[in-house]
């Protein structure tokens, strides 16, 4: 598959890309880098601006300013060259629920140009990879949900991509097939050593992500890794009881410079920076008995809470944001 030379070790380079849709500015200036091999994510709420920056990447819509660059070719003059390089999991399901899951790979394969004499090859290869090797001659509408999701990320990758979008590819599904799906997925990203691009809403999973980009109306907002974001959050909550908690209290501001003001019978709660650190030396130490205590990590959730004064757990798409989505799509059909 032809490329050319990457500088920094970046397959992806986004700079300044836009994207307006009758004046509503679903994506405004966003700018990043993949490197190979890691998996990139995009956090953010429905309605954010993750699926028009995909769509925009993989060549379905043109921006309306910025540019991006996949191993050097230009997404808007080069956009053959750029679907050559890319694999594609729709946020929506696109199986031929009447084909069984190898006719479904057949047709995609002869789509990608791969050779016929190694199709069948590569069809039993991706099935194996997600575990549907013995559905294969069954049809797609057999199949339940995380079966045809599995078959997608088989039929995302059937021709070999340098860079595989995985577009919200949980949304829908119980927790339980959730999980199986990305154990799949982290499986593929160490065994192939290929390079993902997840967009999510949902925290726990962008945690397998090397490196997250927080993005909200349309703007990146913050991007670092999972544990450099939640840096962000500020300090871990302590939440402690013990048979003196008066003495507790004048135990933490003597030794730890703790100011806690105090109602009798209720549990003591304070923040310090790094709980896991904290609470060893506290407990050697303390002149009383703890008779528990618990702590609360800083999650992704907090940082986009101190970002955008919003709860991502809660933030569902205002009208604002479903009308973004409703002209993203009538801007897709005519793009």
């Amino acid at each position: 598959m032809e490329s050319r030379e990457k500088t920094n070790n970046n397959i992806l380079e986004v700079k300044s890309l836009t994207r307006k849709f009758n004046g509503l500015t679903a994506v405004d200036g966003v700018s990043f880098n993949i490197r190979e091999g890691e998996v990139f994510g995009f956090l953010g709420p429905n309605g954010a601006g993750k699926t028009t920056t995909i769509n925009m990447i993989c060549t379905l819509i043109k921006p309306t300013s910025g540019n991006a660059k996949l191993y050097g070719f230009d997404i808007v003059k080069e956009r053959r060259r750029v679907r050559n390089c890319i694999g594609l999991v729709f946020q929506d399901p696109s199986l031929d629920d009447k084909l069984t899951a190898m006719e479904n790979l057949y047709f995609h394969s002869r789509l990608y140009n791969v050779p016929r004499e190694t199709i069948n090859k590569r069809c039993g290869e991706v099935l194996k990879m997600v575990d549907l090797y013995d559905r294969r001659n069954d049809l797609v509408r057999n199949y339940s949900g995380g079966m045809k999701r599995r078959l997608e990320i088989a039929r995302g990758l059937i021709h070999y991509p340098k860079l595989l979008f995985l577009d919200e590819p949980t949304i829908g599904l119980d927790p339980q097939t959730r999980n199986k799906i990305w154990d799949y997925i982290v499986q593929l990203k160490s065994k192939q050593k290929i390079t993902i691009f997840l967009t999510t809403h949902y925290l726990e999973e962008s945690e397998i992500c090397d490196r997250i980009a927080i993005i909200d109306r349309g703007k990146i907002i913050a991007l670092d890794t999972p544990s450099n974001l939640k840096k962000m959050a500020g300090s871990d909550s302590i939440t402690v009881s013990s048979d003196n908690n008066r003495a507790l209290i004048d135990f933490l501001k003597d030794n730890f410079n703790i100011n806690i003001e105090y109602d009798e019978g209720n549990e003591i709660k304070f923040e310090v920076k790094d709980s896991s650190s904290f609470i060893p030396g506290f407990i050697k130490n303390c002149p009383v008995r703890i008779l528990s205590i618990s702590a609360r990590h800083s999650t992704l959730n907090d940082v986009f809470l101190n970002l955008t004064g919003k709860d991502l757990r809660d933030s569902d798409a205002s009208k604002r944001d479903r009308l973004r989505s409703g002209m993203r799509m009538r801007g897709r059909l005519r793009g």
